[in-house]
């Protein structure tokens, strides 16, 4: 069983379940300490390699991703591995396509979607989601 993500770190989010998810900006360096056993990455071109696995969501910057059902079953199955494994999600500065993955993420989570902007702008980043087009699209997510 791989170790679980220091809860204390700057970008972990603890999910109500007690999951940690890591939300991280591509364009700065990987953060010190493990890293991830698995990537998702919301980027408008694919993302540059990485030693572990990753995934790609199609999503250009502040903008919704090009495949919403697509995006929801990257979302599930990411969940489900972050019971066990280290999962981060990461855009280019870590906020918008990032903070609207985590927001739906916690939706699925058990978080109201009414909510889930909220609980990631306050336990994640408080520039997380950046557009309203972002916040409409997590107050419709539905899984």
């Amino acid at each position: 069983m791989t170790t679980a993500w220091n809860p204390d770190a700057a970008g972990v989010l603890r999910l109500p379940s007690g999951r940690l998810v890591r939300g991280r900006p591509l364009a700065r360096p990987v953060p010190e300490g493990p890293g991830p056993d698995l990537g998702v990455y919301l980027l408008g071109r694919t993302p540059p390699p990485v030693p572990w696995e990753s995934r790609w969501v199609r999503w250009s910057d502040f903008r919704l991703p090009a495949d919403p059902a697509a995006m929801a079953r990257e979302l599930a199955g990411a969940l489900e591995r972050a019971g066990q494994e280290r999962v981060e999600f990461a855009c280019l500065g870590g906020r918008g396509r990032t903070g609207t993955a985590l927001s739906c993420l916690a939706v699925l989570d058990g978080v109201p979607a009414a909510e889930a902007v909220a609980y990631v702008r306050e336990h994640y980043s408080p520039h997380a989601v950046e557009t309203r087009r972002q916040e409409r699209f997590v107050a419709d997510f539905a899984p």
